[in-house]
């Protein structure tokens, strides 16, 4: 499946962009990212259950310096969700000069550096920087879907979440 990189980014990052201030995506950050690129370009593209998983399974570690548009940006946030506390992580989408939109308290966009200060939910240890993955990484494997079928994103985003975790609150 050929993509043109460029395309594929700018799509996902008006798709985030038009979901600014929402707080449909409050404790499901990964499900947003993945809808961006998802939704904007009919694809199913293929990460783990949750943003620190995803930042492993991206090796997100290896790319360490200012973020690239389109990339996703990763951070370890440790705290309790499900009955279980771990490091579910946080990920957002750069949208360019080292600005990131995602999901926390509401949708919003902050620069990647900055997101570290973030009031962290109660429980929950502050987000640390943990690095990037390129769009090219992200779509590896990918194939194509119609989403229309699924319907609202961020409905389908809470079902996803409840039938893999459960019901509960957690950080963005």
């Amino acid at each position: 499946m050929e993509h043109d990189w460029q395309v594929c980014a700018d799509n996902a990052v008006t798709w985030a962009r038009q979901h600014l201030g929402s707080t449909a995506y409050t404790s499901r950050c990964l499900a947003f990212v993945e809808d961006a690129y998802e939704r904007s370009n009919h694809v199913e593209i293929f990460g783990g259950d949750f943003a620190g998983e995803s930042a492993r399974i991206y090796a997100a570690r290896e790319n360490t310096g200012v973020p690239p548009t389109g990339a996703f940006a990763f951070y370890d946030s440790t705290g309790e969700l499900f009955g279980r506390r771990q490091d579910w992580g946080h990920v957002g989408l750069c949208v360019g000069d080292g600005r990131v939109v995602h999901a926390w308290d509401r949708v919003r966009i902050d620069h990647y550096l900055d997101i570290p200060d973030l009031a962290a939910p109660p429980g929950w240890d502050p987000p640390r920087w943990v690095g990037w993955t390129p769009v090219q990484r992200i779509f590896r494997g990918c194939r194509p879907k119609d989403w229309e079928a699924v319907g609202d994103a961020s409905a389908a985003a809470q079902r996803m979440q409840a039938t893999r975790f459960g019901e509960g609150p957690g950080p963005a």
